[in-house]
């Protein structure tokens, strides 16, 4: 049955070409995973916080560099684009960035980030969602992307606000976490028509300003 609408990203527009390195502000980069990462992937999901919020953990550097291999190999069969985010001086690998679930016909993909622990506070995680947001509507052609976390999970929330990323929804009941069931907050950046990157939109989890003294 013949579709009525071209697709919104081309087949072959990512995986007939090599994955970029992409620039971040702030002296960060993106580039592909490696399989001589496998350390640092191991000694990152060593970190409680991962696996509360990724919900597995790698037991070896085999495990690891199979994970790393999966990652590699979407970018060719175009269902997923994976990304270490590095230091740009001595490339130490500072956590990942990726689009998930990637449909080019509908032009759309999910994207997710984990940082190692010795990255989080400085404003790592905001500025590679921030660059991979913009590199996928603005070059690749993306039209939506989407960001999910747990409603427990209120750092990440403000990591898509600072992004650009709107809050949408709420999805009750919809992913399984080591300690029970949790609701996950949906946020969008559309091409062309969300808020831009950078941008701060209305925060789901408000912080109570404090009162001035009497």
């Amino acid at each position: 049955m013949p579709s009525l609408t071209p697709p919104v990203v081309p087949a072959g527009r990512l995986g007939r070409s090599e994955q970029p390195s992409l620039t971040v502000p702030g002296g960060l980069r993106l580039r592909p995973w490696r399989p001589t990462d496998a350390p640092a992937v191991v000694a990152a999901f060593t970190d409680p916080a991962i696996q509360q919020w990724h919900v597995r953990r790698a037991d070896s550097e085999e495990e690891a560099g199979e994970w790393i291999a999966r990652w590699r190999q979407a970018w060719r069969s175009e269902t997923g684009a994976h990304w270490a985010i590095v230091r740009a001086g001595d490339d130490t690998v500072r956590g990942r960035v990726a689009l998930r679930t990637m449909s080019l016909v509908d032009g759309q993909a999910e994207c997710a980030y984990w940082t190692t622990a010795s990255a989080r506070g400085a404003g790592v995680a905001p500025r590679a969602v921030t660059a991979l947001a913009a590199w996928a509507l603005e070059e690749v052609g993306f039209h939506r992307l989407e960001l999910a976390h747990s409603v427990a999970n209120p750092a990440s929330c403000r990591v898509a606000l600072k992004a650009g990323f709107a809050h949408e929804s709420t999805r009750r009941h919809a992913l399984l976490h080591p300690d029970g069931w949790h609701d996950m907050h949906v946020h969008v950046l559309i091409g062309g028509d969300g808020p831009a990157p950078g941008t701060a939109p209305a925060d789901p989890h408000p912080r109570p300003r404090p009162r001035p003294a009497d």
